[in-house]
């Protein structure tokens, strides 16, 4: 399974990074090697001094595609679940000064948990109003809703399949809201979805 990355995709948390609005999607990726799963905590990297969280909505590919027409995009997934982007930001800042790719930055091992819950497509009333959230030690510190996304579901995958086929249990990362911060030893981050705990790790 691949992961596959939208950055880019909230105008609030673009305008709080500073960054151009992107005309298409910004695609980047994650190895597998990236995922923390069934709760493990997440140990702060030696290489960098301002880890970032960003909580995201995250899609699991339930068929194999390629050139997947938008009409039929929402076809492609089974289930949504929750996400976090850990994004070393001081790597991040030094790699986009001299042009590079973020990937150091982005996917070291265990730069990406994802809930163990994944909540059924038919459960959701409108694919287009999902909302969701991120507590730090009990304090909301993201929140977001699917509406407000530049790139919605159905144009991601689209957007993807002409690029990079799709295959059963690859996981879509489909962008972070406003309120990005760091995270610092000991914190405890909770993720939401529609009201419902989905996600909990711990910081080490």
């Amino acid at each position: 399974m691949k992961i596959i990355c939208i950055g880019r995709n909230y105008a609030d948390h673009i305008a709080e990074l500073h960054n151009e609005v992107p005309s298409a999607p910004v695609i980047f990726m994650k190895p597998e090697t990236a995922l923390l799963q069934r709760g493990q905590p997440f140990f702060i990297p030696e290489f960098s001094q301002d880890i970032h969280h960003e909580i995201e909505l995250v899609l699991r590919v339930s068929k194999n595609g390629r050139h997947i027409d938008e009409s039929f995009a929402n076809n492609y997934f089974d289930a949504i679940g929750l996400g976090i982007d850990f994004t070393a930001r001081d790597l991040q800042a030094e790699l986009k000064k001299k042009g590079l790719p973020w990937e150091l930055a982005k996917a070291f091992d265990g730069s990406a948990p994802i809930s163990p819950t994944f909540k059924p497509v038919a459960e959701f009333a409108d694919l287009a109003n999902i909302n969701f959230h991120l507590e730090v030690n009990g304090e909301t510190r993201q929140t977001g809703n699917s509406s407000l996304m530049l790139h919605p579901f159905a144009k991601i995958i689209s957007f993807v399949s002409k690029y990079i086929s799709l295959k059963m249990g690859d996981m879509i990362f489909t962008g972070t809201p406003a309120g990005v911060g760091p995270v610092k030893m000991g914190d405890q981050l909770e993720g939401f979805l529609e009201g419902e705990k989905l996600l909990e790790l711990g910081i080490r």
